[in-house]
């Protein structure tokens, strides 16, 4: 049974930075793709980055290229998401998933319970 688990949310102000983790049970996940995204209140889920299992061709949102860096530690079984120069419309809760990879939500299988990211101004 695959198990994501995220942590490492919380509140910063306007400026700050975060490092979301995500540790991954449950299978071997070669051959499959990590991503984070992310729900505001009252808005749709949306994508934020995804990363393949080799570490390699991360890819963003528009919103959050440049401030956000994406990576996986195969060792670890672990995806994280570095997050600067955060913004309030940064503010959301955050999933991380694994799947066959993309920035839409159906490319995506299994899903963690969420971490809280509130930015202040």
């Amino acid at each position: 049974q695959v198990q994501l688990v995220e942590s490492g949310g919380g509140l910063v102000q306007a400026g700050g930075s975060l490092r979301l983790s995500c540790v991954a049970s449950g299978r071997t996940f070669s051959n499959y793709a990590m991503g984070w995204f992310r729900q505001a209140p009252g808005k749709e889920r949306e994508f934020v980055a995804a990363i393949s299992w080799s570490g390699i061709n991360p890819y963003y949102a528009d919103s959050v290229k440049g401030r956000f860096t994406i990576s996986w530690t195969n060792a670890k079984n672990t995806v994280y998401l570095q997050m600067n120069s955060l913004k309030p419309e940064d503010t959301a809760v955050y999933y991380c998933a694994t799947g066959r990879g993309g920035s839409s939500m159906s490319g995506y299988q299994h899903w963690g319970q969420g971490t809280q990211v509130t930015v202040s101004s």
